[in-house]
């Protein structure tokens, strides 16, 4: 899965950037507590355990 495919899955759930700390980008939720950081890395697959990890940073698994 692309990075761009994980970021319009977790801004379809209401998340939003809030910060870019080099290539991480930071996504806060109006209602769910904490941040989301995504590795920004254009064109490339995510590891598998890194989208793991944002689903379950996100709350969607």
């Amino acid at each position: 899965m692309k990075i761009k495919e994980i970021i319009k899955i977790i801004e379809k759930d209401g998340w939003f950037q809030v910060a870019q700390v080099g290539s991480h980008k930071q996504y806060k939720h109006a209602n769910k507590k904490g941040k989301v950081t995504i590795p920004f890395h254009q064109g490339k697959d995510i590891p598998i355990g890194t989208l793991k990890s944002i689903l379950k940073q996100a709350g969607l698994k």
